[in-house]
């Protein structure tokens, strides 16, 4: 008891100057570091045993020293005389940086408890949804636990100083007009991080889910506390506002499983066989590492003028292994076609009109309609017209015809002269 009597009564002594004040605010610095070594060499091995509590130790390692070094100055310049130049001034850097370094140890104790829990979790089990919605509610409650965190911090060591005391009482006065125009200009964050709060608790996505928004088909990489980054199937990276999931419909693949079913559509002639696509099919998923088992069906949906459509529905563990299964289905199918029924493939069919009207005179009690009249002839009728000319070249053709007629009918025709000088006789005879 007398030796506490005398360290308080030296510290006293040490503390109405300049130079024992340093003196005394080494020797507490020392005391902080050696008892923050000595603390986390036990809490180190007390959490050997678990992994996940040593990850969690490590994570506040730096901001704790940091905790307990400025306390330790604070006290000691808090005991300071008074009297003491710049004394004030430390005193209010010292107060802030204990702010700011609670602050810090906040943030980091609030992150690593997220991180242990997403690490005890882990993402690469064959069903991950709980896994999943557990790394969501733990990402976005951190989050959002940091950024409360920091506003507190923030304000905690802006109140320090006198003159930003006096103007966050003079906003207090005018509160109304105030919050109006802070609720007006902070309308996007708060919405956002409103926005955050309920998709953490009512998760109509997920870490890793498979979401489909205005046509592009992507999965969920990252939920910040303003927006969701979405890793499409080419790489690419797009950016939604977490507002706009409250606001706005989007398919959700994986809400309730990663399980889904794909679609696979082929357009065959009429007179394709089914039973050998069937048992194509069969053999094709039965195969394929892709499929889980549960669907396999093949139907026909919709015919045309042309072909025939056939569905093929296909089931998988996920889309990625959906996509895949859908695409070796499609080219097992239509390889199958090409080299067994090459003759089924969609064709175009067209029939004649001159068959159509051959087959319907042949058909019985119907009558050929009756030759029409030819039209009357618009050409002179002159020598120079070939076909109604009346002069001596018309004349002569139809007298040599039938000369040509009776020399076949006569029983010496062969004795008869030829059938040039027949010709020639009557053209001198007709002349």
């Amino acid at each position: 008891m007398e030796t506490i009597d005398a360290l308080s009564l030296v510290a006293d002594t040490s503390l109405q100057t300049w130079h024992g004040t340093f003196v005394v605010g080494a020797v507490a610095f020392a005391v902080a570091t050696a008892t923050h070594w000595l603390g986390s060499r036990v809490l180190r091995r007390v959490a050997l045993p678990y992994p996940r509590v040593s990850v969690f130790l490590r994570s506040i390692r730096l901001p704790a020293l940091a905790v307990l070094v400025i306390f330790a100055l604070q006290f000691v310049l808090s005991q300071a005389l008074d009297t003491l130049r710049f004394i004030s001034g430390l005193r209010e850097l010292t107060a802030v940086a204990l702010i700011a370094s609670i602050t810090w140890l906040s943030l980091r104790c609030a992150a690593a408890i997220g991180e242990t829990i997403i690490a005890a979790h882990p993402l690469d089990a064959a069903d991950n949804l709980q896994a999943r919605r557990i790394h969501t509610q733990a990402r976005v409650l951190a989050r959002t636990v940091m950024g409360l965190i920091m506003i507190v911090g923030t304000g905690a060591a802006l109140m320090n100083f006198p003159n930003v005391r006096q103007f966050g009482t003079s906003l207090l006065a005018s509160a109304g007009v105030a919050g109006l125009v802070a609720g007006i200009a902070a309308r996007p964050v708060l919405a956002n991080m409103i926005a955050g709060l309920q998709i953490a608790l009512t998760q109509p996505i997920r870490l890793d889910d498979v979401v489909v928004i205005q046509g592009e088909w992507g999965r969920v990489e990252e939920i910040t506390g303003t927006y969701v980054s979405l890793r499409l199937w080419d790489q690419r990276r797009m950016i939604v506002p977490l507002q706009w999931f409250i606001e706005n419909p989007f398919a959700n693949w994986t809400r309730s499983s990663s399980q889904i079913i794909g679609t696979v559509f082929l357009w065959l002639d009429f007179r394709m066989p089914l039973a050998p696509l069937r048992e194509e099919l069969t053999r094709i998923v039965t195969n394929a590492p892709e499929w889980d088992g549960r669907v396999q069906v093949l139907q026909v949906t919709d015919a045309n003028e042309r072909a025939m459509q056939l569905r093929v529905l296909v089931s998988s563990r996920d889309s990625g292994l959906a996509w895949d299964l859908r695409c070796r289905v499609r080219e097992g199918l239509l390889g199958f076609v090409n080299a067994q029924y090459p003759q089924f493939l969609p064709r175009t069919r067209a029939e004649m009109s001159a068959d159509l009207e051959s087959s319907a005179s042949e058909l019985p009690g119907r009558t050929s309609r009756p030759a029409q009249p030819a039209a009357s002839s618009t050409a002179a009728n002159t020598e120079a017209d070939p076909v109604t000319g009346g002069g001596e070249r018309t004349v002569e053709a139809s007298v040599a015809m039938q000369a040509m007629e009776k020399t076949k009918d006569s029983p010496d025709h062969a004795a008869t002269a030829p059938a040039g000088d027949a010709v020639k006789g009557t053209r001198r005879s007709a002349g």
